[in-house]
């Protein structure tokens, strides 16, 4: 995996317009070793404490997310370094002392049109009981996915239509019968078996029944 370490200046170009004056201040104050990196699929960023053989904060960043993902991550992990700094090892890692770290950071980003409106009013609401990861809030993940880059002809099992059709990514095909909260009913055209899918799951969208695409 290929890694771009530079100045905390080149973080600009990654961050939502106007916000980088906000950010700055935290490298200014803190020396903390910048990583972005390529995608990584099971995590968006990290951060790992100083330790006697790496002697500075280090947070990692995949450089591929859009500018509001991107921000909202960085602040994340932020709020895990001022979450350690303040407690050491005696939190638990997005427990209440990271929580509150992490709204404390959010918090004066709302309102200046840093955000989107319907990423901004995701955020308000996620801020109640901040998550592991946004993937985790449907409404925020769908809401930073639509200033996503996708790939032609991808959407979230949530935006495809009652009775229509998807394939995953390993090449099985779907008929998508019934909308519940976070979930889709789904029927497998191979086994005829019902499936839940997770309504933020990205697949390969097919309007028609494989027979007649």
């Amino acid at each position: 995996m290929r890694k771009q370490e530079k100045s905390f200046s080149f973080l600009e170009q990654f961050l939502p317009e106007g916000s980088f004056e906000q950010v700055a201040p935290f490298f200014k104050t803190h020396v903390i070793h910048l990583t972005l990196t390529n995608e990584r699929r099971s995590v968006l960023g990290d951060y790992r404490h100083p330790m006697p053989d790496a002697p500075h904060h280090r947070i990692t960043v995949n450089a591929n997310l859009n500018p509001y993902s991107f921000l909202i991550t960085l602040l994340h992990e932020l709020a895990h370094m001022f979450t350690y700094l303040h407690f050491q090892h005696r939190a638990q890692p997005h427990g209440n002392e990271w929580k509150t770290q992490f709204r404390h950071i959010l918090i004066p980003f709302l309102g200046k049109k840093f955000f989107p409106a319907d990423v901004e009013k995701a955020l308000y609401a996620y801020l109640h009981n901040p998550a592991a990861s946004t993937c985790t809030d449907p409404d925020l993940f769908k809401a930073l996915y639509r200033y996503d880059e996708h790939k032609p002809g991808y959407k979230l099992v949530d935006d495809v239509g009652i009775n229509q059709y998807f394939e995953t990514e390993d090449g099985e095909i779907f008929q998508k019968i019934e909308k519940f909260r976070t979930r889709c009913k789904c029927r497998s055209l191979n086994s005829g078996k019902m499936y839940l899918f997770q309504g933020i799951m990205e697949v390969r969208h097919r309007r028609r029944h494989p027979e007649f695409a």
